[in-house]
């Protein structure tokens, strides 16, 4: 569980399904728009928009050619049909009017169909909101006017209109599917982040989609079994350890009371050993009575500081920022783990400098000034009965749990333990406290 919460806090910026969901499906949603709109413009818009210029063109002639080819005294009143039943105006009368501007399509592709169907270049002009051609039939140079109403279609445009409902579409359509399958999921994430073997682990609920309840029930099998091995891992330890107290204690009074003939060597060497199995024991009974111990409500600043003259009244806390309010806080699991740090700093370190501070977690650091400890066996010292090269001799090597004895502690108490390089080369052992809310000073 560590190694989950150093990946969520390695990441720079996090991303949740629903947001690559949305993301991945406007990707999709762009894509079907642009295809749309490619294959409407190529198969549909275009070929519209060319024959429709050509039937123009046609009516624009037949409609030249019929008022060339009728008497002048019908002319009036084919005019006046012209305009009522296709709003055209034929006119006989020619003007100089200004060119239509180049650049919109439809005009462009009408002025070339007329120009083909005329076998000579036309170029329409404009004029009271009419379109103009100048049409040469039978003598005549016909002026006919059309309504400018029929403009070319921009597949830009629709591609906007299609992107943008499809903006609002496309968040709205995949939260509603994804959210079904994101809750469930960010559930069993915030489950598995707040898991810590205890007791009190509310169950997933079992609900939704067929593979959600599958995950859910694995899930809360798998909880179950590991909470259940972890008690009755620490019951079985601490068990062992208070009844391993009891020989040993015989034996110490085996070798106090042995002869004054026995080697004194012998016996020096065989108290050297009782008392390593007693600080065995002793640690294996703090990490069982820490491990399952409720939390509670402290003043933080008090509670340290009677801790601390329990152990040394010597170690100085450089205060450099601190909640207002009681935290909550596993007083007896923190104590063994201050304590632990403290003496590592102390055997290893060259003594041990203690500082508190709060950016909305709270920050416990004991720091050194040892040889400190290479980045790569960072993580390794965690490890029971791990030892670094320079920690091997039985004055100072301890029993070999303290580190491991404090990750476990931190571990089962949503604690982070992190070890770095102080600026004097020594180590800065780093607690951090998760706190809920705002409450600095």
């Amino acid at each position: 569980m560590r190694g989950i919460r150093d990946v969520r806090s390695r990441r720079k910026s996090p991303s949740s399904l629903l947001a690559r969901a949305n993301l991945v499906l406007g990707i999709s949603a762009a894509a079907i728009a642009l295809t749309s709109i490619v294959a409407l413009a190529v198969f549909v818009i275009l070929p519209i928009e060319d024959r429709s210029a050509d039937d123009e063109a046609g009516l624009i002639l037949l409609s030249a050619k019929t008022w060339v080819e009728l008497d002048a005294a019908r002319r009036p009143a084919f005019e006046i049909e012209m305009l009522q039943n296709h709003d055209l105006i034929v006119s006989g009368e020619t003007r100089r009017l200004p060119y239509v501007e180049e650049g919109n399509r439809y005009y462009d592709l009408l002025a070339s169909k007329l120009s083909e169907r005329l076998d000579g270049r036309v170029r329409l002009m404009e004029s009271d909101d009419l379109l103009w051609a100048n049409v040469p039939m039978g003598g005549y140079v016909m002026q006919v006017g059309i309504s400018p109403q029929r403009q070319d279609i921009e597949p830009v445009y629709v591609g906007f209109v299609i992107v943008l409902f499809g903006a609002v579409i496309v968040p709205i359509t995949s939260g509603l599917i994804v959210r079904r399958v994101a809750q469930p999921l960010t559930r069993a994430a915030e489950a598995v982040e707040a898991f810590r073997g205890t007791e009190g682990f509310q169950p997933l609920p079992e609900e939704g989609p067929e593979e959600l309840v599958t995950l859910a029930a694995n899930f809360n099998a798998m909880a179950k079994n590991v909470t259940e091995l972890l008690s009755n891992r620490t019951t079985l330890l601490a068990g062992i350890s208070h009844d391993l107290r009891t020989p040993l204690t015989r034996m110490r009074f085996a070798l106090e009371m042995l002869p004054p003939s026995v080697d004194g060597k012998l016996v020096e060497r065989f108290e050297r050993n009782l008392a390593a199995m007693e600080e065995l024991i002793a640690d294996a009974l703090r990490f069982s009575r820490g491990a399952g111990e409720a939390p509670s409500q402290v003043d933080f600043g008090a509670y340290l500081e009677a801790v601390l003259r329990d152990m040394d009244e010597n170690l100085e806390i450089e205060w450099r920022k601190t909640p207002r309010q009681p935290v909550e806080i596993a007083t007896g699991a923190f104590q063994r783990v201050v304590a632990n740090l403290i003496r590592n700093a102390q055997q290893h370190g060259r003594g041990a400098r203690l500082a508190v501070d709060y950016d909305g977690d709270l920050i416990f650091q004991v720091i050194d000034d040892g040889p400190g400890i290479p980045p790569e066996d960072r993580e390794k010292v965690f490890r029971p009965f791990y030892r670094l090269e320079g920690s091997r001799s039985r004055a100072t090597g301890g029993s070999g749990l303290g580190l491991a004895i404090v990750a476990q502690l931190c571990e089962a108490h949503g604690w982070r333990i992190r070890l770095d390089s102080s600026d004097s080369g020594g180590t800065v052992a780093e607690v951090t406290l998760p706190l809920s809310d705002d409450r600095a000073t």
